[in-house]
């Protein structure tokens, strides 16, 4: 499916979209990062899956510093029954699998993010309603604005230190919100 074809595809549901997305923007939430997110929450709201972003919300796309906890409260989740989809705009694949392999969760690369065709793919290979999954990313221009256009819930975590992309050196500034300084960071084993 083509770009063009995808827009006008989502103009034509834009409003049966944004009655049922509009809870979804509402739901919107923030988090330091991975770990500091409920688990407990998550399943008292009803979800039953994730979709993750890999770079900046669970390693650093420059690969320096993975989220503290992030594989320890993947597991956890895992053992409680969630299932798990990663959706990245990496365009290094053999990144992407890596990380997929290690752990445990399939993904798609390159995403697209925030067109919906990856998030359905998602959620059609987790068997799960947009309701049922949430999605966690670092930014609100793909991962958050990707959920909302498919009806998702999401929450936004603080993006972890990486290299300015060019629109950041263009805006001068990062569209993101920062990684806290009182926080922790772990340096990234290499592959």
């Amino acid at each position: 499916m083509s770009f063009l074809t995808a827009f006008l595809t989502l103009l034509k549901r834009l409003p049966n979209l944004y009655s049922a997305s509009f809870q979804s923007w509402r739901s919107f939430q923030q988090a330091d990062n991975l770990a500091t997110i409920s688990l407990a929450s998550l399943k008292y709201r009803g979800i039953k899956g994730v979709i993750l972003d890999l770079d900046n919300t669970i390693v650093s796309e420059d690969d320096r510093y993975l989220s503290p906890g992030a594989e320890a409260w993947i597991q956890q989740a895992k053992q409680v029954g969630f299932k798990f989809f990663i959706l990245s705009n990496g365009k290094r694949r053999y990144r992407v699998e890596f990380w997929s392999h290690r752990l445990g969760i399939p993904a798609l690369s390159p995403a697209r993010k925030p067109l919906p065709m990856a998030f359905n793919k998602a959620l059609k290979a987790m068997q799960l309603q947009p309701s049922q999954v949430i999605v966690i990313g670092d930014s609100r221009h793909t991962d958050i604005l990707g959920a909302f256009l498919v009806g998702c819930p999401s929450i936004q975590v603080a993006t972890l230190p990486h290299p300015f992309r060019w629109w950041e050196k263009l805006l001068g500034k990062r569209v993101q919100t920062p990684y806290p300084a009182h926080l922790e960071l772990w340096n990234c084993e290499p592959y």
